[in-house]
């Protein structure tokens, strides 16, 4: 765990809050967020939540696993740099429980794209964020993720 990060801090109050897009037809998606460091993991929920994602967070790998296998996630957020397990292993292993999970990877550090050319080459296409990760950029990415029915019914509106 870093002693010192270098983030942008963004009130929650300054983010564009408005979950009616996430909710319509009262489904959350379901978001597990993955991060040793506690801080930004517990910030992501928030915001994610703030947006109507069902999020939870973990802290490590193991304990994302058992929870995937409890609330089998609809989206995978997590750092690639985690302790033991890193993020592309896990991702790969939670798609192979969960094979719809949408993943999204972030890392600071260039080791983490040979892990995910290697995790490319076995077949699996993850998005790779570099952090810092704005949360209005994480957002961004999100939409990509919404089932299309609410899209469509967000259209039609």
């Amino acid at each position: 765990m870093s002693s010192a990060l270098n983030v942008e801090t963004i009130p929650l109050a300054d983010l564009p809050l408005g979950a009616s897009h996430i909710e319509e037809r009262g489904h959350r998606q379901v978001v597990l967020v993955v991060d040793d460091e506690e801080i930004i993991a517990d910030t992501r929920v928030a915001i994610l939540a703030g947006w109507g994602y069902a999020a939870m967070a973990c802290y490590d790998a193991e304990t994302a696993l058992e929870m995937a296998l409890v609330i089998p996630p609809e989206i995978l957020i997590s750092d690639v740099c985690l302790t033991g397990m890193n993020g592309v292993d896990l991702a790969v292993e939670i798609r192979s429980k969960v094979p719809d999970c949408k993943v999204i990877l972030f890392s600071g550090q260039a080791d983490s794209l040979n892990l995910l050319a290697l995790a490319r080459n076995a077949g699996h296409n993850f998005t790779l964020l570099q952090k810092p990760v704005h949360p209005v950029e994480l957002l961004a990415h999100l939409t990509d993720f919404r089932p299309a029915t609410r899209l469509r019914a967000k259209l039609i509106a």
